[in-house]
């Protein structure tokens, strides 16, 4: 809002009403699920019945099973991070290498190859994950009947899941890192180099740490999605079921207030990571 421009009384209260309630529609749903949380209730609905933590420490000796004893969630809470991890990790580095090279190389058919790595972002999560699921076990299939060969990191499980998610995790982690490297000055690296550095420790010494806000950040945005997505995990999931797929099978079951103590437990950590990066960025500036 341009500040010099006047504005009437009428025009701010409606300005703030506005923004009252763009907010209010954006955490009441969040709200109301960490009220349910602590509800001595069986289900996660009104009437309240005053508060409780069982959703959480409750052992199953009095019939309720609270979140860190639910050996299930548990393990898919452990199945989503280590999945997350590797995203991230994958992600970060297939980043910053697209970065380096949509950003300081120039090539032949390069406007081309940066239109196919963005195809990832508006194919439905669904849809890709089907094609991985078929293109993968189908070649799995193929090379099984041919030379007896059984390549099961290519059958539904963990790896396909984190292969799957790293097709369009990195084309946004590329985005990241690329947009800060666009801003960065390449005479520094050319004064490094005029002083006796290598190239390669040019990179580690200069660029990378002008890089390293957006690396933190395409970090944490990559372990949250990766934390999060549905869409295509649900497709390519074996027996190690990651927590999103969890919960919704437990949904089919029947609500419970343990899903809200999931939930609130998620947003918690979520908000914590996104304080850090937030934390780190500012000190990386500073």
């Amino acid at each position: 809002m341009i500040r010099s421009v006047h504005r009437s009384r009428w025009f701010d209260g409606l300005y703030l009403a506005y923004l009252v309630g763009f907010f209010v529609y954006l955490a009441m749903p969040l709200l109301v699920t960490a009220v349910f949380a602590f509800n001595d209730a069986p289900f996660p609905s009104l009437p309240w019945k005053g508060f409780t933590l069982d959703w959480y420490f409750a052992d199953g000796s009095a019939g309720r099973t609270g979140l860190f004893h639910d050996d299930g969630l548990l393990s898919a809470l452990w199945v989503s991070a280590q999945i997350a991890v590797w995203v991230t990790l994958v992600s970060v580095g297939l980043g910053c290498v697209n970065a380096v090279l949509f950003e300081r190389v120039q090539f032949r058919g390069k406007e081309f190859l940066y239109v196919l790595m963005l195809l990832p972002l508006v194919i439905p999560g669904v849809i890709l994950g089907v094609s991985i699921l078929v293109f993968y076990s189908g070649m799995a299939n193929d090379i099984s009947k041919a030379w007896g060969i059984e390549l099961d990191l290519f059958r539904p499980g963990m790896t396909l899941v984190v292969m799957g998610q790293v097709t369009f995790i990195a084309t946004l982690s590329t985005l990241v890192i690329a947009a800060r490297l666009r801003k960065f000055d390449p005479q520094l690296e050319e004064a490094a180099l005029n002083l006796g550095a290598t190239p390669v420790v040019a990179w580690f010494t200069v660029t990378l740490p002008w890089l390293l806000p957006s690396i933190f950040g395409a970090a944490a945005m990559a372990f949250l999605m990766s934390f999060e997505n549905f869409n295509t995990t649900v497709m390519l999931t074996g027996s190690d079921t990651p927590l999103t797929v969890a919960l919704f099978n437990r949904l089919r079951e029947g609500s419970t207030p343990v899903l809200n103590a999931v939930a609130l437990l998620l947003m918690v950590g979520s908000a914590l990571l996104a304080l850090v990066a937030l934390g780190r960025h500012s000190s990386v500036r500073g």
